[in-house]
């Protein structure tokens, strides 16, 4: 589960170039076939990654059953493919996703000989899988002290919940957090963020109707000075069309570097799992304002549909082209409870999108 951070102290003698003390935010689950032998522990951890995996086909069902006819026909041809685009189109998996996953599945089944429609939803598992993996990233810090993560999104997608999640994660984990509540213009979201500071016991710099930039360099400098291992700042919620928003979150990041040359480490946009393809507008808005390194999806828990996530894979397939980095879906989000933010494992999602 989301339940250690890993800490990875290498060998002295190896090569220079790894010879660094780190911290991965290990959000495995623990193995799915267990051994008679297993600890307790891995016990626990298998029973965990089953509950986590009936909660995420359950968040997804709405997609699984849209596959589900398509999936039950007899026979391989035009009318299974029409039943397999409706069932992507209807996910919110876009048209140029669509296609991608249509035609690699095409190929698939006439370079291997396939003639059982039965075959058709692994096949389908497998190419989904191997969009999204490059999406797979753990959170890894230590590498700079602190860490440094600004977390961006829209108002009403879980932003200031899922950083209270994530700080209790890290706090249960040994790594010390401090917050900054940079969202000056919202009193609800400082008030929300100093609650859960005072339930995970962390630190936090927050100034009524102070200037955000401010309160981000301040937070930076005081986590430098007391030695934390992360600083999480939570910005402003805005949409991408308010271009003064957008220059002020442009303006934190300014800032922030004033503070420490090397950060933010990570910027992080949380997106809400309902919004479809806007989902894939934001990323993009929200990355050439502030060059995103990772994504938090939240609310996959019953009517979201998931399958802008195959989009924002497609659309990171074509950055890596042209060289440019991939942005991430560190965490995803199906409930309320702690337990409910876990990893994004792109073989998990794809079998409860398709309803596997």
């Amino acid at each position: 589960m989301f339940s250690f951070f890993r800490k990875k102290t290498l060998d002295p003698t190896s090569p220079k170039k790894e010879d660094k003390t780190h911290s991965e935010l290990d959000l495995s689950r623990g193995n799915n076939s267990p051994d008679v032998t297993q600890s307790a522990e891995d016990k626990e951890n298998t029973q965990s990654s089953n509950q986590w995996l009936a909660k995420l086909r359950a968040g997804l069902k709405r997609t699984g059953q849209g596959f589900k006819h398509a999936l039950n026909l007899t026979s391989i041809d035009e009318q299974l493919y029409e039943e397999l685009e409706s069932a992507l189109l209807s996910a919110d998996t876009g048209f140029a996703a669509t296609q991608h996953v249509l035609k690699s599945l095409k190929e698939k089944i006439r370079t291997d000989g396939v003639t059982d429609p039965k075959a058709i939803k692994l096949l389908l598992i497998n190419i989904l899988t191997s969009l999204l993996k490059p999406l797979e990233k753990q959170l890894i810090v230590g590498e700079h002290t602190p860490t440094v993560i600004m977390v961006a999104g829209v108002n009403g997608a879980g932003k200031t919940t899922s950083i209270g999640k994530i700080t209790r994660h890290l706090s249960d984990s040994g790594v010390s957090v401090l917050l900054a509540a940079a969202d000056t213009f919202r009193a609800a979201a400082r008030e929300q963020l100093l609650t859960w500071a005072d339930r995970n016991k962390v630190d936090i710099i927050s100034q009524e109707s102070a200037d955000p930039a401010a309160v981000s360099f301040d937070a930076v400098s005081a986590g430098k000075a007391r030695g934390r291992d992360v600083v999480l700042i939570d910005t402003a919620g805005r949409l991408s069309t308010q271009a003064h928003l957008m220059e002020e979150l442009k303006k934190i990041k300014r800032v922030i570097q004033k503070a420490d040359p090397t950060a933010p480490h990570e910027v992080l946009l949380v997106i809400d799992g309902n919004t479809g393809q806007n989902a894939l507008t934001q990323v993009k808005a929200f990355n050439e304002a502030v060059a995103l390194t990772g994504l938090v999806v939240t609310k996959l828990d019953g009517t979201a549909k998931g399958g802008v996530l195959a989009a924002i894979a497609l659309w990171n397939l074509d950055r890596v082209k042209t060289g440019l980095p991939v942005v991430a879906v560190y965490f995803i989000g199906v409930g309320e409870k702690l337990e409910d933010l876990q990893r994004f494992d792109a073989h998990e999602f794809a079998q409860a999108l398709v309803g596997e």
